[in-house]
């Protein structure tokens, strides 16, 4: 019987399927491990063969984790809420619903042909409103709640109401961003619409003016990693900043808890630096500038370097600061117009990352050098944002970098505080000299100067020293149609919650997925009917952003089905937070950051017993793309190949690489691939064939290097694929794709399965004990798999086994419990042909997951005896056995004894013996 993979396959995929393989229950008698992927957007395209590689990691760790014993939860669904079936759907009309099912339908399809262990009973879909109620529910709970100082914790606004109607704002210790202190008179004097307007100040989220990057042509606010270079990531389009009334997160509260809970979570370094730089914890204290022409107002700014404050030779605000339209003079105004105008065109990454363009306007205003007296000129730059620190800055030339950069363009002086330093050519960051030109700072080293000038700032009370964080309050509003309804309504434009017995608050339908002529989002079309509930003057017509439903997933996958709570407190007692989690690392910030200050929150209000939601993280890298390329002549439809390019003026051309074979063009097809390439003509090498140019770079539809799957599935199988794609290389890194090796990991398919058959293709497994030689070769590979799949090595777990499959072949071995134990080291990688071979050895079928992970047993791989090879002359001709405890003389005597010996010796004289213990046996002969 040949190895059919296409047959074997579809068998074992039924059988999984008929008898709920990989259904799992609750078990207190097992020890549980919860192992969870990124869940996918389904996109209509379909999976290409980068986008399993983390399934295939989980899986495979999955199977193993089973057969250790645990009681694996393995879960997959969809994150299914998003802009591209939006942006379909206005496009065709058709409701993004309906294209949403549709290639769910084709994801799921292949997902299955993977093999996969996932418990389907489990899937969730975040468009779903049997989800999106849970969704809106948590909402309730954030809105519900503030974070208390003292207490370092959420906890329900009704005890701050208690406290407002006690003491006001006296000792309040809640985080807020409100500086207006009221008594607890004036709270009661509050009618219920004002105190509820009041509480924004203090609720985990709250609706608030918000600098937000706008993109008019998608009708949408966007997240900062959806936009690059000024443009929105999808369909490129110009993005601007804008305020608008939005919700927000008060993710701020939580920066110290996130930093710290970063200790306790196995993250790799990188990943954790990038959270720990997207917090941006820095300490410093805060410095009050007044203005000239108007002494009562002031410009605060935020410092780390207080040390430096008579080095401040100009101020730089941000062009979105609040007081730029009030200070900016009749002279200067036209010119600060426009550059404001053109700064809110640029994200705050942007700006942040254009280090070599230097750019601002002046104000025409100054301020008031707090210490000195003296004017400072006031300037706005893009290189202050707004969501940072105060949004101004006190610029010391001399010792920070970009301050220099703008002096040095804009023609402002550089004052030197640092005694004995050089700054002709460059500001001085280090913080290894003495301080000079500065009354009460002079000759003190710089961590003495900080500590002074923050105790002189507070003591003339001007500011105070305080720790500031880069990490700003998440904007939770998106002005789309196709996303979770916010569970609000207004009265008098004041947000209220709708109740939990009318939730979930479903999508109504409207005419068009279109903003309205007046700008409102596409739910502002809706009709009052057209809701599931309404109350009020109004709903919310915004939407949550597609964070909302990914930030607390992996809680509803516990309890999917639970129609009374987001999940029940004995399943979360069982299951917990998530063991392992693998995903791409463009999610290593903003998805992480979300999950992990929700999961907080949640654990603040006793609703979870933990407040880190993932364990053990790993980013898998990208399988890049080996993209191919045609050389048009430029101004023809001519082709020339690879060689002769350069005798030509040409322009690549990414070419689809189905069209080609180990770079060699299939010209017929070319010409049929695309209506412009039908009467194209050719310049070809010399053997009459075409060669392609080649670049490895992101796997893409545009670029045309895609792989699909299912076309490889169909050819070598999915358990080929599977293996090869781990095959390629870490799991963490990335790596091209390239066709060309996927045979040679299919050859090792089917060597294996040559091992359990005959000549005729019969199954022929003997019950003869195993070998000295099978069970080292066994046990070697045991050792070796096992301690790779501790450390998510992958790769190098499918290298041992070809080599155990290789080492066996030549020992030709068809050893029952043998070539049991190596199916069973298979069975997480190629689940399909280890089920196979697995039932053709007698097995129960379909058992393999409740099997025992083979033990590795040392006794194996202690050798007491040696195969010497026995040369003569250096030549060897046969080897003997021998145990190891013999002494070189020993051996010697034993060799010269034996009949092999005399045959070669025959009437040469023996010269010499060299006896090397282990190793080998050389007699010289005359």
């Amino acid at each position: 019987m040949e190895y059919k993979h296409f047959e074997i396959e579809k068998k074992w995929r039924k059988y999984w399927a008929d008898n709920n393989t990989y259904k799992v229950f609750e078990d207190s008698s097992k020890p549980k491990y919860y192992v969870l992927d990124m869940f996918p957007y389904p996109s209509g395209a379909g999976l290409h063969v980068g986008h399993p590689l983390g399934y295939i990691a989980s899986d495979i760790y999955s199977r193993y984790k089973k057969m250790e014993g645990f009681n694996v939860l393995h879960p997959m669904g969809y994150d299914s809420f998003g802009l591209p079936a939006e942006q379909y759907a206005i496009q065709t009309g058709q409701h993004p619903a309906l294209t949403t099912k549709e290639n769910i339908s084709r994801y799921r399809d292949q997902l299955d042909k993977l093999g996969f262990c996932f418990d389907w009973d489990r899937e969730v879909r975040t468009s779903s409103p049997s989800y999106y109620k849970w969704t809106q529910w948590i909402f309730k709970q954030l809105y519900n709640s503030y974070f208390d100082l003292k207490e370092n914790k959420a906890i329900n606004i009704e005890h701050l109401r208690i406290k407002l109607s006690e003491n006001g704002t006296t000792n309040l210790n809640a985080y807020s961003d409100n500086k207006q202190n009221i008594s607890s008179k004036e709270w009661d004097l509050m009618n219920a619409e004002e105190k509820e307007i009041f509480l924004l100040n203090y609720r985990l989220t709250y609706l608030a003016d918000s600098l937000v990057n706008w993109c008019p042509k998608l009708g949408t606010v966007l997240a900062n990693d959806e936009v690059v270079n000024g443009l929105s990531v999808r369909g490129g389009f110009p993005v601007e900043q804008k305020t608008m009334r939005q919700w927000s997160m008060r993710i701020k509260a939580y920066s110290e808890r996130l930093l710290e809970g970063l200790n306790q979570i196995d993250w790799t370094d990188s990943l954790k630096e990038q959270q720990r730089y997207w917090i941006g914890k820095s300490f410093g204290c805060s410095v009050e500038f007044k203005l000239e022409k108007e002494n009562t107002k002031f410009i605060e700014v935020f410092t780390t370097r207080p040390d430096t404050i008579f080095g401040v030779s100009f101020m730089v605000l941000a062009p979105e600061h609040p007081l730029v339209n009030k200070i900016t003079t009749e002279d200067y105004l036209k010119n600060v117009t426009e550059y404001v105008k053109l700064a809110s065109n640029k994200s705050d990454l942007d700006r942040q990352s254009e280090s070599k363009h230097i750019s601002g306007e002046f104000t025409g205003a100054y301020a008031i050098h707090p210490f000195t007296k003296k004017k400072i000129p006031i300037w706005i730059g893009d290189y202050v944002l707004l969501s940072y620190g105060t949004g101004a800055v006190m610029s010391v030339p001399c010792g920070d970098q970009r301050d220099y950069d703008f002096a040095k363009k804009m023609n402002l002086p550089i004052p030197n505080i640092f005694k004995s330093i050089d700054i002709t050519t460059e500001a001085y960051s280090e913080k290894d000299a003495l301080i000079c030109d500065s009354q009460f700072l002079n000759d003190l080293t710089i961590d003495k100067a900080i500590k002074r000038a923050i105790h002189q700032i507070e003591e003339e009370k001007i500011g105070r020293g305080k720790i500031n964080y880069r990490l700003r309050d998440a904007v939770f509003s998106r002005q789309r149609y196709w996303g979770e309804p916010f569970p609000v309504y207004y009265k008098n434009d004041t947000p209220y919650l709708i109740e939990d017995k009318n939730l979930p608050i479903e999508l109504p339908e409207v005419d068009k997925y279109l903003p309205t002529e007046d700008g409102e989002p596409p739910l502002a079309r809706s009709k009052k009917e057209d809701w599931n509930y309404t109350q009020g003057d109004k709903m919310e017509y915004n939407t949550m952003p597609g964070w909302a439903g990914s930030s607390w997933y992996f809680l509803r996958y516990l309890d999917p089905n639970n129609e009374k709570e987001f999940v029940s407190k004995e399943k979360l007692n069982y299951w917990k937070n998530v063991d392992l989690y693998i995903g791409g690392s463009e999610h290593a910030t903003g998805h992480l950051l979300y999950s992990r200050f929700w999961t907080k929150v949640l654990f603040d209000l006793d609703f979870i017993p933990f407040d880190e939601p993932f364990k053990k993280m790993i980013n898998q890298g990208m399988i890049l793309g080996r993209s191919n390329f045609v050389y048009r002549v430029e101004g023809t439809n001519q082709f020339v190949s690879l060689s002769k390019r350069n005798d030509y003026s040409t322009t690549p051309i990414h070419v689809d690489v189905n069209l080609v074979d180990n770079d060699f063009l299939d010209i017929e097809a070319f010409k049929n691939w695309l209506p412009e390439y039908k009467d194209a003509s050719f310049i070809l090498e010399e053997d009459g064939k075409y060669k392609c140019g080649f670049e490895v770079e992101k796997m893409s539809k545009s670029k045309f290097n895609v792989q699909n799957p299912d076309d490889l599935i169909e050819k070598y199988g999915a358990d080929t694929l599977r293996m090869y794609e781990m095959f390629l290389g870490p799991i963490e890194q990335s790596k091209p794709w390239d066709i060309k090796g996927i045979t040679g990991v299919n050859s090792f398919l089917k060597k294996l399965w040559r091992l359990f058959h005959d000549s005729n293709n019969n199954v022929d497994v003997s019950d003869t004990p195993a070998s000295k030689d099978e069970l080292r070769a066994l046990h070697k590979a045991i050792k070796k798999i096992r301690d790779d799949l501790n450390r998510y090595s992958f790769n190098t777990c499918v290298s041992t086994m070809m080599i155990l499959v290789n080492e066996l072949s030549a020992l030709k071995s068809n050893t029952c419990f043998i070539l049991n134990e190596v199916t069973l080291l298979l069975a997480p990688f190629a689940p399909h042909i280890s089920e196979e071979l697995w039932e053709l050895t007698g097995n129960t079928p379909g058992s393999l997951t409740i099997q025992k992970y083979p033990i590795f047993d040392e006794s194996h791989l202690l050798q007491t005896s040696y195969s010497y090879p026995v040369s003569f002359n250096g030549k060897m001709r046969f080897k003997k056995e021998f145990s190891l405890e013999l002494k070189p003389n020993e051996i010697e005597s034993l060799v010269l004894e034996m009949q092999e010996t005399k045959k070669w010796i025959a009437e040469k004289q023996v010269r010499k013996v060299i006896v090397v213990p282990g190793k080998i046996v050389n007699i010289v002969l005359s």
